[in-house]
């Protein structure tokens, strides 16, 4: 499996990794508070994401597939889109 080099941005509230389109995927704290069910510190919304890296990285490639994700531009992924690629 491809490793996911996260980023915790501070100044946005949200996770960060490389898409695999040049660009960079955002994953807000709030889309992780709906699919935890808990308002997570940064150190929760890192550790979900190692342990969910697959998942998130299906969720990035689905949107950059369907084009949804142009290259070189970043792009966020909401709880919707996690929770498909989690089942």
């Amino acid at each position: 499996m491809e490793e996911l080099h996260l980023t915790w941005r501070e100044d946005i509230d949200a996770l960060q990794f490389a898409a695999g389109n040049g660009g960079h995927c955002f994953v807000h704290r709030l889309a992780l508070r709906t699919l935890l069910g808990f308002r997570p510190s940064p150190d929760e919304c890192l550790a979900f994401a190692r342990l969910n890296a697959a998942a998130l990285l299906s969720a990035a490639r689905q949107r950059i597939e369907a084009g949804e994700a142009p290259a070189k531009r970043n792009f966020h992924l909401d709880s919707r889109q996690i929770r498909r690629s989690l089942s």
